[in-house]
């Protein structure tokens, strides 16, 4: 059977299944079963795949039927433009952090001469990598508490060559990192599902993500609460504090950084689909 043929067949039994894009889904499995990139399978479309592809794909193919992520099934996921390698255990990179980034750089474009920037809750390394990867002046400290996330994110800095920028510690938000700064920049994308909406989740979220970087606790609140009592040992005095937030609960999180500085004035930054999702905080 031809690449066309089994691509075809796949997205079908992907639509069966009532899998969200499915001919998208279909070509990334098949694309990584063949180790060519996505695009590269429409100059390819009469190649005959061999019989152990085939054993592959449909091994994939029935993993992902029963609701496990592609990222994990190819180990990988794409994120600012980058490619960072994901794993179980490991929250799969969201579209929606990269607002975080992009703020993070506009920030640190703005400041003169080096910068150290704070990671916290770091998971793949996906934010402080991609600020490290586009800003040759930063130096990154990234902390996770979950050891596969800290692997993960080490592999990761390496894979994308500023290892030497990125040091990647073990350890609960800000408490690894006293004495280390004053760190200019401060960013995170802590958990923000709360433990009854958790449950409701979809299933490729509830089922295979990590519920250690999803559920924070009875109020959506409580990462957020920690972090605001540990930022302010590591701020430097003009330091800008980057937070993810669920839109649901963007003014409550605004109003704990308010009750926290009340001298700086919390701004909300929108998404593109018009949702607040990063809170910012500058105390400079």
């Amino acid at each position: 059977m031809t690449l066309l043929e089994i691509l075809r067949g796949s997205t079908d039994y992907l639509k069966r299944a009532r899998v969200h894009s499915a001919r998208l889904e279909a070509e990334i499995l098949l694309a990584h079963v063949l180790g060519v990139g996505r695009l590269d399978l429409y100059l390819q479309f009469e190649r005959p795949l061999t019989e152990t592809d085939l054993t592959e794909l449909r091994s994939l193919l029935r993993r992902r039927v029963q609701g496990t992520p592609v990222a994990y099934l190819t180990g990988e996921r794409e994120f600012f433009g980058l490619r960072f390698l994901v794993r179980t255990g490991v929250l799969i990179p969201r579209p929606e952090s990269e607002l975080v980034v992009e703020l993070a750089l506009a920030r640190l474009a703005a400041k003169d001469g080096p910068t150290l920037v704070a990671d916290l809750g770091t998971g793949s390394g996906c934010i402080g990598i991609a600020i490290a990867v586009r800003d040759p002046s930063t130096t990154i400290d990234a902390v996770d508490i979950s050891e596969t996330a800290v692997q993960v994110a080490s592999s990761n800095a390496a894979l994308l060559g500023v290892s030497d920028r990125v040091t990647v510690i073990q350890g609960s938000w800000g408490r690894p990192l006293k004495g280390r700064g004053p760190f200019n920049l401060i960013v995170s994308n802590p958990p923000y599902v709360t433990t009854a909406e958790l449950t409701a989740l979809a299933p490729g979220v509830r089922d295979f993500e990590p519920a250690l970087a999803l559920d924070a606790g009875r109020d959506g609140l409580e990462p957020y609460r920690e972090l605001l009592v540990e930022i302010p040992e590591l701020a430097g005095a003009d330091a800008t504090i980057l937070l993810e937030v669920d839109p649901r609960r963007a003014g409550e999180v605004a109003q704990l950084a308010s009750d926290r500085w009340p001298s700086a004035e919390p701004s909300l930054h929108r998404d593109l689909s018009g949702r607040d999702r990063v809170l910012e905080v500058a105390l400079g």
